[in-house]
């Protein structure tokens, strides 16, 4: 599929303000209730956050790191995706039918002891990676190419690196929304949007 580049960026940068938002008013909240569980064996908002922060660890420097080697200026004004990073957003795409995904050990925050920390945390790393999408807009999105988290042997596009790593993003945010307003009753608040 065929975007236009500066549209692209946009979208990516406007969905990391959204999610820059809502983290923002999660720091309001108690850590209590950053920390409850909707139900045994499931996330809580804080272990949403640090698997996040995890996967920004690994990506926030590759995008830096390939998009300052780079020496490709933008060779027209249209991104277009790869099947296999086409493929991994779309099989990251948040709502009703969107698969459970296995968390590789690394990534999973299941059990840590984490606080409200894992959020200032997040909202650093995004600010960090809007930074990082003006840089893009001055390199090529469909020549340089990005490892991803899982194996440094597959590699995509830089333009499907950036809008993976947005939509497993948004996807997590989703999430970690759904925690809260699963767990208003017990608080007996109204959920924090």
């Amino acid at each position: 599929m065929k975007h236009n580049t500066s549209h692209w960026l946009a979208q990516l940068a406007q969905h990391t303000r959204n999610n820059l938002h809502q983290a923002t008013q999660w720091l309001m909240l108690e850590e209590e209730e950053l920390l409850q569980r909707p139900a045994p064996g499931k996330w809580n908002v804080l272990e949403c956050i640090e698997h996040l922060n995890r996967y920004s660890d690994f990506y926030l420097p590759e995008f830096r790191r390939r998009i300052e080697a780079s020496t490709l200026h933008p060779s027209g004004s249209f991104f277009k995706s790869g099947w296999l990073g086409a493929f991994f957003i779309k099989s990251m795409q948040p709502g009703p039918d969107s698969k459970k995904m296995k968390t590789f050990r690394e990534m999973d925050p299941s059990g840590q002891m984490l606080s409200r920390e894992v959020v200032a945390k997040f909202i650093q790393q995004q600010k960090e990676f809007l930074q990082i999408l003006e840089n893009a807009a001055k390199v090529d999105l469909n020549r340089i190419k990005i490892s991803i988290s899982i194996t440094k042997l597959i590699r995509i596009r830089l333009g499907d690196g950036l809008a993976f790593y947005t939509v497993h993003n948004n996807r997590h945010i989703q999430q970690a929304s759904e925690v809260l307003k699963a767990n208003a009753s017990i608080f007996d608040i109204g959920t924090v949007s």
